[in-house]
């Protein structure tokens, strides 16, 4: 029997070649690591354009929508817009009516083309922490809605009423909700 008393280790090149490779697979995963972290504060931001986008959807779909401005002394009563006195349209707000002001805004139809530079509650006093975001508002009557031959009329007018958020670094969503007149003469 021969044995040998010669340690068997790692070569000089063996060693290189393993700095090397691993190198490379730790550049790989810290760049990937360093991506993830750099952008891990994206998820919030959006939570935050989203939660802001619902409460102001849910704020216009609170609003009525009647025939005529709730204003008007025949809003109550009226049972189509030629009763009216002045009949709400969705195109601007009334002049004088102001989201937050007063008067404020009183139906659905005023917040169309509405532009908030900073967000604001519906009193108009600037919500904190919301620095960098902003909304737009759009409402429009939907005609689309319906079965074939049975699609909407002014009569039972659907609004489709649409809200952009805009957070910081560009991240917006837009929602949207349906509102129906379903109880023309209720003005509050």
């Amino acid at each position: 029997m021969f044995t040998s008393n010669r340690s068997r280790g790692f070569t000089l090149i063996e060693l290189i070649v393993f700095i090397v490779v691993v190198s490379v697979g730790l550049t790989g995963i810290l760049s990937v690591l360093n991506i993830a972290v750099k952008n891990s504060a994206d998820p919030m931001v959006q939570k935050q354009v989203v939660a802001v986008a619902e409460a102001l959807v849910e704020e216009v779909g609170r609003m009525p929508f009647t025939w005529c401005d709730p204003d008007d002394a025949v809003a109550g009563t009226a049972i189509q817009y030629i009763d009216c006195t002045t009949a709400e349209n969705n195109t601007v707000a009334e002049i004088g009516e102001t989201r937050g002001g007063t008067p404020g805004f009183d139906n659905v139809n005023d917040y169309h083309g509405l532009n908030l530079a900073t967000i604001t509650d519906h009193t108009g006093t600037v919500v904190t922490g919301l620095a960098g975001y902003s909304a737009s508002f759009s409402v429009s009557t939907d005609t689309d809605l319906g079965p074939a031959g049975r699609k909407i009329t002014a009569a039972n007018a659907v609004l489709r009423i649409s809200v952009t958020v805009t957070g910081p670094g560009g991240t917006s969503v837009t929602l949207q909700r349906y509102r129906t007149r379903y109880a023309p003469n209720i003005t509050s």
